[in-house]
């Protein structure tokens, strides 16, 4: 299965009267929870102390490390190793002639015999030992049940590497650094999530005048690396420097980069079809690099606009040169 686009999940639950059913109500520590998880991604590589992390929260280190281990469902330092060796994975899947001691020194291992011994205890047995391609499909059928939930009779979402039946091009694109307010979805597979959190936004946006700005969906994670429950999503809108979000509405800056960039006017399908081949076909064939940057979509005008069947976005790849 592909690193899949969330712009095609289901439209919001309802409940039998018919009013919406929204997603699960943010909490007081929401925002600063998610500052300290945006904290955590901009410096994974580097060393990270939980004072610094709280710091970022606006917590002391006492309550942060309660709170954030009651809204995560696991501590700091364990999110933070998952999400390292998370990352080395997406590595050894997209960079596949990289040393395992460069992957373990990008994601923010003291060495690669400390990689080594993190990997052995997650996973059971040492990283050049490791399955990965079984890996990646257990995780891809799980995604594929999902997907066959919410789509009736659907469309191919693969096609093997070197196929391009679509006809795709990829476009090398320089961005400039941007600002954006964003909505959070975890465990965003889940049916309603994200147009739920869509909507939020677009109250949020309205009400400033900044509904007609960019809007992008950032996809923190491969579901065929990590697990459905732990994978995030971003609803997000650029926004002018001066925009302070608050409540459940963050704010994310991000520096400028390289990216190969796929338009596509279709059904879910084909939006699945354009990321796989990103990494399966042009990704091998290009000289780059993953970056360290999420995978994220960018909507030709509002979220939605064309319903939930059809979707006219771009997906956009981060790179960098290998």
């Amino acid at each position: 299965m592909p690193r899949h686009g969330l712009a095609g999940l289901p439209n919001l639950a309802h409940r039998r009267d018919g009013t919406i059913l929204d997603d699960r109500p943010a909490s007081p520590y929401t925002a600063r929870v998610n500052r300290a998880i945006d904290h955590v991604m901009r410096h994974l590589g580097e060393p990270l102390r939980l004072e610094a992390v709280a710091a970022a929260a606006g917590l002391s280190p006492f309550h942060f490390h309660r709170i954030f281990k009651a809204f995560a469902g696991e501590t700091l330092n364990d999110f933070v190793k998952r999400h390292r060796l998370e990352r080395a994975l997406r590595l050894m899947s997209h960079a596949p002639r990289r040393s395992l001691t460069n992957v373990a020194l990008d994601c923010g291992f003291a060495s690669s015999s400390d990689f080594s011994r993190c990997f052995r205890q997650r996973f059971g047995v040492a990283p050049r030992a490791f399955d990965l391609s079984s890996f990646r499909a257990g995780r891809g059928e799980a995604l594929a049940a999902v997907l066959a939930d919410s789509q009736p009779a659907p469309s191919p979402y693969t096609v093997p590497a070197g196929a391009n039946p679509d006809g795709f091009t990829a476009t090398l694109r320089d961005l400039p650094a941007r600002t954006v307010a964003y909505v959070r979805v975890h465990d965003p597979y889940r049916a309603g999530a994200v147009p739920a959190a869509c909507e939020r936004l677009m109250a949020w946006a309205c009400a400033r005048g900044a509904a007609d700005g960019p809007w992008l969906g950032y996809m923190w994670e491969e579901p065929e690396i990590v697990a459905l429950r732990h994978c995030r999503y971003d609803v997000a809108v650029v926004v002018v420097d001066d925009a302070m979000p608050s409540g459940e509405v963050g704010r994310f800056e991000f520096p400028p980069m390289r990216v190969a960039e796929v338009n596509i006017r279709g059904d879910l399908a084909l939006e699945a079809r354009a990321i796989d081949w990103l990494y399966k076909t042009w990704l091998p064939a290009s000289g780059c690099l993953p970056d360290d940057q999420p995978m994220f979509e960018a909507w030709h005008g509002r979220p939605y606009a064309h319903g939930s069947a059809h979707f006219e976005l771009a997906c956009l790849l981060p790179v960098r040169r290998g």
